[in-house]
């Protein structure tokens, strides 16, 4: 019995030993080959930011920049019915010990302490977008927002410690896309040299772009590089069928990049179409194209060298931010899902890059909140979907 039971264990051994041999041999080739793709990956920092204070929370979180010194710049909605009830604001209606809406313009330094909040203040001088929106750092550090509520026709220009600059356009205007004096809800703001590229947004459907030092109009084009905009134009879009020849919109970004080139987010379409500057059409690439409702392309980002290799794109329809090689518009690989813990999203609305790669992530509806992801090098590719930023546990 006992030399049978060690001719049966010898047996079991080879076996598994050929099997694990087998795996290894079927591996090798999967490896092989994502070890061909290297991309940046990134891990989720939970302790960033550090708690607000003064019993603040953050409202639908709608726009973020990161300014030469890596300080991080979030605009949030604060207003109390953008908070879903009173249970989160208790401290403000008056009937709990917690909490109060923060001011909705918050600057975090690298570590993620609180350094500045401002805006909305009561008998201000301009007018306060009915649904803040966006948010660009100037050069000079002077911070731009948008407004994609009704009568958000304008753009904020505050200094860095919170002094109001300047408005841009004309508030309570209506949709016009050929207008060279306002807006229709700009959704995005971003800055190249001298210029403003403004995604305009969610009603008109178009990039405008303006001086940065005075706000002046200088030109504007819509998709394909049309300038003669047709508001009523037919946009609607299905999956597999060319989108419309209008930006469906809402147009959610318009990004410029170190060469030249501008990004604009058609999230409605599932479309990113790609400019020169002056508005010359150059392609246009559709992820996610079974998407519906909100869209699949929300917002835009480069990686920090000065070749911009890698695009990152949120996607707040689908819970996750795609990692793209921008040379050919590939999606390499994707992370992120639907959750609450560090590392998932509620709608990730807007994204943006630090000097040292480290991304950071908004999120609106019940989302509410800032995310730091940590850039932890360029590593090869081994799961192109969901791939987790969570750190893996020890064994």
């Amino acid at each position: 019995m006992t030399k049978i039971k060690l001719l049966i264990g010898s047996a079991l051994v080879v076996a598994l030993v050929a099997l694990g041999v087998g795996q290894s041999k079927l591996q090798q080739p999967s490896v092989a080959q994502a070890n061909d793709v290297m991309a940046p990956h990134f891990q989720v920092d939970p302790f960033w930011p550090k708690p607000l204070p003064n019993h603040w929370v953050m409202g639908r979180s709608i726009g973020v920049d990161v300014d030469e010194r890596d300080h991080v710049f979030v605009v949030h909605r604060d207003q109390p019915s953008m908070f879903g009830g009173i249970t989160e604001i208790g401290l403000y209606e008056g009937v709990a010990e917690c909490c109060t809406p923060a001011p909705p313009i918050l600057e975090f330094d690298a570590e993620g302490n609180l350094v500045n909040a401002f805006g909305a203040e009561e008998n201000a001088s301009y007018v306060w977008p009915a649904s803040n929106h966006g948010i660009e750092v100037a050069p000079n550090g002077d911070i731009w927002i948008g407004g994609n509520g009704g009568g958000d026709s304008h753009m904020l220009v505050f200094t860095r410690d919170g002094e109001y600059i300047r408005t841009v356009g004309v508030p309570g205007e209506p949709i016009d896309s050929n207008s060279t004096s306002h807006f229709g809800r700009v959704a995005e703001i971003a800055i190249a040299g001298d210029e403003v590229f403004v995604a305009d947004g969610y009603t008109n459907k178009r990039v405008a772009v303006v001086d940065l030092a005075t706000g002046a109009f200088k030109r504007y084009w819509g998709a394909y590089g049309s300038t003669n905009i047709d508001d009523d134009a037919d946009d609607s879009y299905t999956p597999g069928v060319a989108g419309p020849d209008v930006f469906r919109g809402p147009v959610h970004c318009a990004e410029p990049s170190n060469d030249g080139l501008v990004y604009v987010c058609d999230r409605g379409a599932d479309r990113v179409q790609v400019f020169r500057t002056d508005g010359t059409y150059v392609s246009e690439h559709i992820y996610n194209p079974a998407t519906l409702a909100q869209g699949s392309t929300w917002d835009i980002s480069f990686s920090p060298d000065e070749d911009q290799e890698f695009m990152y794109l949120a996607d707040g329809q689908n819970f996750k931010i795609s990692i793209i090689k921008r040379e050919t518009m590939e999606v390499l690989y994707t992370f992120g899902d639907g959750g609450r813990q560090p590392g998932l999203f509620y709608a990730p609305h807007s994204i943006a890059t630090d000097s040292n790669g480290n991304l950071y992530t908004t999120e609106t509806y019940e989302g509410k909140r800032v995310q730091k992801f940590l850039f932890s090098g360029m590593q090869p590719v081994t799961q192109t979907d969901r791939a987790p930023t969570w750190p893996a546990d020890e064994l």
